[in-house]
């Protein structure tokens, strides 16, 4: 195992992490909901010679708290602070998936001074669904746990490294193999999502920024131009065969745009 795990508490919510050491930049990774820290093994491995890489269960995922009373996006936002702060990793680049790049890009707008530079996979400021959480809920409700085995639940989550990630964030008990969060703490916490979009923390964004898109992912076209027309300078990557959970997919293919954004950074 080429990382340790550390333990951040702030308000007496847990979240633990994987550190991969050294003296390097830091650099922050934040999966996407029903997540976990494990995810981004492939790509942390290709960061970590060169940067400082942290990997974050977060509030409610993997060996994180499972049942934080509190899911709002602040207290996402907090406890990014958090472990930059505990842990000494001092103006990190965040980078963030899905539901952990809208954290991401969150804590950057709120904590402009904290964030060296900043990384969204497949997401952006969104659009006020109200009916967002109860899509979510009723997708999570067709998982058939428990999985009988680990390979089960890589075929059912597609195969290939895709399977393997949501797979890995599993956990085996009584004869079967679970997810490591609640369902209703997964839909609460797009509770904010779905009410309205965050089109003014975007515009309040500073520092460099990357986009990286997939191919078939989830980010509309006229999200992505928005984005692009507030903020002409932002850096925009599309991954031809890729969707959603690109992270997985093509690490190698994502390490290399992040290493050549991050090598222009002063």
């Amino acid at each position: 195992m080429s990382w340790s795990e550390r333990t951040v508490v702030r308000d007496g919510v847990r979240l633990v992490c994987r550190d991969r050491g050294g003296p390097g930049q830091p650099v922050i990774l934040l999966h996407g909901l029903a997540g976990h820290a494990g995810e981004w093994d492939a790509l942390a491995r290709s960061l970590s010679p060169g940067y400082r890489v942290v990997a974050v269960d977060q509030r409610g995922h993997g060996a994180a708290e499972r049942r934080p009373r509190d899911v709002s996006r602040a207290a996402y936002v907090s406890d990014v602070v958090a472990v930059a702060d505990q842990l000494g990793l001092r103006r990190p680049v965040l980078v963030g998936q899905s539901l952990g790049a809208h954290t991401a890009m969150l804590t950057a707008a709120a904590h402009p001074a904290y964030v060296r530079a900043l990384v969204l996979v497949e997401a952006g400021p969104g659009t006020a669904d109200p009916n967002t959480p109860a899509k979510i809920g009723s997708w999570l409700d067709t998982w058939p746990v428990p999985f009988a085995s680990r390979g089960a639940a890589v075929r059912f989550f597609g195969g290939g490294p895709l399977g393997e990630g949501w797979a890995s964030g599993l956990g085996e008990r009584d004869g079967g193999w679970w997810p490591r969060f609640d369902r209703d703490v997964m839909v609460g916490s797009l509770a904010e999502n779905a009410r309205r979009p965050f089109w003014d923390e975007w515009d309040t964004v500073t520092c460099p920024t990357l986009l990286a898109l997939g191919q078939a992912g989830f980010v509309a076209p006229q999200e992505f131009d928005e984005m692009l027309r507030r903020r002409p300078a932002t850096t925009a990557v599309s991954f031809p065969g890729t969707g959603h959970d690109l992270h997985l997919e093509r690490p190698d293919a994502l390490h290399a745009v992040i290493s050549g954004f991050l090598d222009g950074i002063d």
